[in-house]
């Protein structure tokens, strides 16, 4: 075990680290930030929470005894009122929940185009440009649905974006320093939007009750066989909050504009 006692980490880099079950006391970590930092199974103790923000997948959280989690996810259903479509059950409900992605994505580029295209490649405290974004978005069909249910082993465009903790995969790109125009990258969703919205409008919910068959090559996801229904929920839980993330970074970036 290695010990940092009465020790100095001010301003420290820890990336691509394994802290499992790591012990902090009496420890100051006020300014901190994490990303992409996995803390299931973590116990904070006489902790100090103030002026926190929180971004996530959050479930099963007790603070003070009290499980936040469906609380949370109560005050979100109510602030977006179509949020609750992001959780179908039918193949009626998928194409619902897709045709309100479609809704909601037309009216946030909108509101893209009316920004200076430069800022549309700026990030905002850190978080992908909204070029990135998108571009992040056309990896995700691709992996969930064009490789994990249409069976194409190596479905990949140069603009697609694996999310950053992704370790490094052949075969897969990774370009950051691209800047592609917006209208480039719109075309690429198109195409992918396309896609997904031909599989919902042929879905059955016997087929939302299958089994994918798995992939016999390496990428992303593993080479193996998932439920139909979890693609497509990790297809709809991405769009869903993407948007939102490029709604908030687009409305700081409108205000300075």
């Amino acid at each position: 075990m290695v010990e940092f006692i009465d020790a100095d980490l001010r301003d420290s880099r820890f990336e691509h680290v394994d802290l499992r079950g790591t012990r902090f006391r009496d420890s100051d970590l006020s300014g901190a930030r994490f990303r992409g930092v996995a803390l299931n199974g973590a116990v904070l103790s006489g902790v100090e929470l103030v002026d926190v923000t929180i971004y996530g997948e959050i479930a099963n959280l007790t603070i003070n005894g009290v499980d936040v989690g469906p609380l949370i996810d109560a005050e979100l259903d109510r602030r977006h009122p179509d949020r609750a479509k992001m959780r179908p059950t039918t193949a009626a409900g998928f194409r619902e929940a897709w045709d309100t992605v479609e809704r909601l994505w037309a009216g946030t580029v909108d509101r893209a185009r009316h920004l200076d295209p430069a800022l549309l490649h700026e990030s905002v405290d850190g978080e992908w440009s909204f070029v990135e974004t998108l571009r992040h978005l056309v990896f995700a069909t691709d992996a969930w649905v064009s490789r994990a249910i249409l069976g194409d082993p190596a479905p990949w465009d140069p603009l697609g974006l694996p999310w950053d903790e992704m370790p490094d995969t052949p075969g897969i790109p990774r370009d950051r320093e691209a800047q592609p125009a917006l209208d480039t990258v719109l075309a690429l969703r198109r195409d992918r939007m396309s896609t997904v919205r031909k599989v919902v409008d042929s879905l059955t919910d016997e087929a939302l009750d299958g089994h994918t068959r798995p992939v016999d090559a390496p990428g992303w996801p593993p080479a193996r066989s998932f439920p139909v229904r979890d693609c497509l929920l990790v297809v709809l839980n991405e769009e869903w909050e993407h948007r939102l993330y490029a709604e908030r970074d687009l409305a700081r970036l409108l205000a300075r504009d």
